[in-house]
């Protein structure tokens, strides 16, 4: 039986397009093995959002060749899409598939194996006008499922090259998300991810169906209990879908809108659609109509012209509307955008500085967004025990007397949180299940608590443990 192995760099949606590649394989009768091991095939899904995106993808690809030199390396993802002949001189490269081919991986495979020949498959994606269909019925080693519901963007904002890595807006037929939602909730996913390239604009090329309907439709879905998106845009905000999120019994209470800046001028700079006024009164409506809603954001620093007026309008503006966590970036000059041509590019030691001033107060909400819920109950999905957790984590638990029969997941705010579990419950029969917790501490990182009851217990708990276990 023939061996497949990957290497995802970047994004969620890449994870998510490598397992339905893994699933188009395991079809054709391959199994899989890691990416150390030696495989008849190596699929590496590169990212390109930044240069080191770049450098990281042609490190692992270097690394396939060397591992089995005899064996099929496949490149794909952004970068194989952005610069396909650039990888294609790399030695050992056989195939270069493109972001709107990935379905026809195994074809490919089997042609060069039979011609002995390497080959690319990359055309102009921007003349892509359909969602190419990967089917995902279950994920390897997860205990949440990305659903992705659509592919590229038409916004151009000035700092990223994903527009033509990824093309335009293709949004997935309603009725194929639904089917997997149902497929996805039989197999005992408590939580569902709806993801995609530029997740909020999805419906923007359906003849009047948006997001806002398809969350209506996903109501319906029998067993799924929460849904979360993984990002959308404030000028895609309407009251229409916040209607819908105020009475929906699924979406989690908590929404990533990605900010970037917040002067108007920089904004404009940024090509992004909305101003800060704007944005501001979003949030306002939002909150009005979910009143505990957890706001996070993406953030980049240094953009070329940004001031120190002009980030302290950013960080007094993140202030005062309390997002409950942020992700932050220093603007990197991408070749092929228009900012990395702008004048006024800022030192990379204020970037730095401003960065570290963003983290701190970044921490400094999230401590008191979780104060919050101190000595409340709040519904926790569990992700895994505390021993297979993240450095940070396992750090802050290190000492704790109970930490041997702790677990960490995400609560539907999206905090972080850990909790113990009676002696007299199997731990295992709690991952990826939803249980009520009683936090009892809280902070910037984690917030810890101890396990009152579980909510829903599958009837394929069985099944769910076989799956993440084989």
């Amino acid at each position: 039986m023939p061996k497949v192995a990957f290497h995802t760099l970047g994004c969620k949606v890449n994870f998510y397009d490598t397992e339905g590649i893994w699933q188009v394989f395991k079809r054709n009768g391959y199994t899989q093995v890691p990416f150390e091991d030696e495989a008849d095939v190596y699929v590496v899904n590169t990212c390109t959002v930044t240069h080191g995106g770049d450098k990281k993808s042609r490190q692992m690809i270097r690394r396939a060749v060397r591992t089995n030199p005899d064996s099929v390396v496949v490149v794909t993802g952004c970068y194989a899409q952005i610069a396909p002949e650039e990888i294609a001189r790399i030695e050992g490269v056989d195939l270069v598939i493109g972001n709107d081919k990935k379905s026809k991986i195994v074809d490919y495979v089997e042609d060069v194996r039979r011609e002995q020949n390497p080959f690319q498959v990359v055309g102009n994606i921007l003349k892509t006008r359909e969602f190419e269909e990967l089917d995902v019925p279950y994920f390897e080693e997860r205990t949440r499922a990305n659903l992705k519901i659509q592919d590229g963007c038409n916004n151009f904002c000035t700092f990223c090259i994903i527009p033509w890595a990824r093309g335009l807006i293709r949004s997935r037929k309603p009725e194929k998300i639904v089917a997997q939602a149902r497929k996805l909730a039989r197999a005992g996913y408590r939580e569902i991810i709806l993801t995609g390239i530029h997740t909020g604009g999805y419906g923007a090329d359906l003849d009047g169906y948006r997001l806002a309907h398809l969350l209506q439709d996903l109501e319906q879905v029998e067993g799924l209990y929460r849904v979360r998106i993984s990002s959308i845009e404030a000028s895609e905000i309407d009251d229409e879908l916040i209607e819908v999120l105020g009475r929906s019994t699924q979406v989690v209470n908590h929404l990533h809108i990605p900010l970037q800046a917040a002067n108007n001028q920089i904004l404009k700079k940024m090509n992004r659609h909305y101003t800060q006024e704007e944005f501001a009164e979003k949030l306002a409506k939002l909150r009005q109509a979910l009143p505990d809603l957890a706001i996070t954001s993406d953030v980049i620093v240094g953009f070329p012209g940004e001031t120190d007026e002009f980030f302290e309008d950013t960080y007094e503006f993140i202030k005062r509307e309390k997002f409950s966590q942020l992700h932050v970036f220093p603007y990197s000059k991408r070749r092929g955008t228009p900012a990395a041509k702008f004048p006024d590019q800022v030192r990379e030691d204020i970037k730095h500085e401003r960065v570290e001033r963003l983290i701190a107060l970044s921490e400094t909400l999230t401590a008191s967004y979780a104060a919050r819920f101190a000595g409340n109950e709040i519904e926790v999905i569990a992700e895994s025990p505390i021993a297979l957790a993240d450095d940070e984590t396992r750090h802050h638990l290190g000492h704790h007397p109970l930490a041997s029969r702790m677990v960490v997941g995400h609560a539907d705010n999206y905090l972080k949180v850990a909790f113990s579990v009676p002696d007299h419950v199997d731990m295992e029969r709690v991952i990826g299940e939803v249980t009520r917790v009683r936090v009892n501490q809280t902070g910037a990182h984690l917030q810890v608590g101890e396990m009152v009851a579980q909510v829903t217990v599958a009837e394929d708990t069985e099944e769910r443990l076989r799956r993440l276990s084989s």
